[in-house]
């Protein structure tokens, strides 16, 4: 089980560090669907920074995972998983409220 977390964890890897460049928009769910227009109303870097930062923070988690099965310790794998509850949350809340990634104008 702990490969398999450090296995699940380089997708999220790689996916953050893609989106902390400002890059790969089209892959955020709900983003990708809205019409043309609406999307030119988004600060599409912001945003994807932002996302590239919690996706950093679930790799983490998912590495706390495996390191807690590797070293069979309870505790890791909770401090991991109030992380990735915590981020999953935070990044909700954050993102939905306050039009936060919305172009000034």
């Amino acid at each position: 089980m702990g490969v398999a977390s450090l296995i699940i964890s380089i997708p999220f890897l790689i996916f953050a560090i893609i989106l902390s460049k400002g890059k790969g928009a089209s892959l955020l769910a709900g983003y990708n669907t809205m019409p043309d227009s609406e999307k030119a109303q988004y600060d599409e870097v912001a945003m994807c920074k932002f996302m590239g930062k919690i996706m950093y923070g679930i790799s983490f988690s998912t590495l706390l995972f495996a390191l807690s099965e590797l070293l069979e310790n309870q505790i890791i794998f909770i401090i991991g998983l109030i992380l990735f509850l915590s981020l999953i949350i935070f990044a909700l809340v954050y993102s939905n409220t306050g039009n936060r990634f919305k172009k000034k104008v």
